[in-house]
C-alpha cells in the first residue's frame, strides 16, 4: 500500500499530501510504525487478516514517486494487482472517496511517475477529492500547483477524519476481497 505525497514539514497538512494523512492514520489504527527508512521511502509492515501489508510513504517528492515504489515492488515481488495506491484527487468533490482499477493519471504528477515506473496503469487507487476551488476550472498549472500545495486548513482537516472510517473500510475490502468487491461496496456510498 502506498500513500502520496511530498516529505517535510512544509507539506505535512497540504491537499496534495492526502495520501500521506490516510495511510499514517490506517497504520496508526492498527498500531504500526511506517519509521523504517529504506528505498528513498519511510515503511513498515503489518497483518491485516491473513495478508502481511507493506506501507510506504515515498520520500523522493511526488513526481518521482514511482522510482520508489517500483523499487519496493521489485524487492519484495509484489504483483501489480496487490498495489493499493492512496492519492488526492482534484477531479472529486472535496471528501468524496472512490476506489479505482487502472486509468490515466489525470494530471497527478505521483499517479504519472507510478504509470511510467511500474510500466501499467493497472493499478489500484483510493482517490481522495481534494475539489476544485471555484473558478480554478480554467486556471493554468501554477495556480493548480498553488492550490494542491496550500494547506488543507481546520475545516478540511474535520472533513479528512470524518473519512477516515471509510478509507480503512476500502483497505480492508480491498485487502480481504480484491478491488472489484471494494469498488462495489465504496463506491456507491454518499459522502
Amino acid at each position: 500500500m502506498v500513500g502520496l505525497g511530498n516529505p517535510g514539514p512544509n507539506y505535512e497538512m497540504t491537499r496534495h499530501n492526502a495520501g500521506f494523512y490516510f495511510l499514517d492514520a490506517f497504520a496508526a489504527q492498527q498500531g504500526w510504525s511506517l519509521a523504517s527508512r529504506k528505498m528513498q521511502a519511510l515503511h513498515g509492515q503489518g497483518r491485516l487478516g491473513r495478508a502481511q501489508l507493506l506501507c510506504i510513504k515515498p520520500q523522493t517528492f511526488m513526481n518521482r514517486s514511482g522510482q520508489c515504489v517500483r523499487a519496493f515492488a521489485d524487492y519484495f515481488d509484489v504483483p501489480l494487482h496487490n498495489i493499493l495506491v492512496l492519492h488526492d484527487d482534484l477531479d472529486l468533490a472535496e471528501g468524496r472517496i472512490k476506489v479505482a482499477r487502472g486509468g490515466g493519471a489525470g494530471g497527478h504528477n505521483g499517479v504519472r511517475s507510478l504509470i511510467e515506473h511500474l510500466g501499467s496503469r493497472d493499478f489500484a487507487r483510493i482517490r481522495i477529492g481534494i475539489g476544485r476551488p471555484v473558478g480554478m476550472a480554467a486556471a493554468g498549472e501554477r495556480k493548480i500547483e498553488q492550490y494542491v500545495l496550500a494547506p488543507v486548513g481546520a475545516a478540511g482537516q474535520a472533513l479528512w477524519d470524518e473519512r477516515l472510517d471509510l478509507v480503512a473500510e476500502a483497505i480492508e475490502i480491498f485487502v480481504s476481497q480484491g478491488v472489484d468487491a471494494c469498488m462495489n461496496s465504496i463506491n456507491g456510498r454518499p459522502t
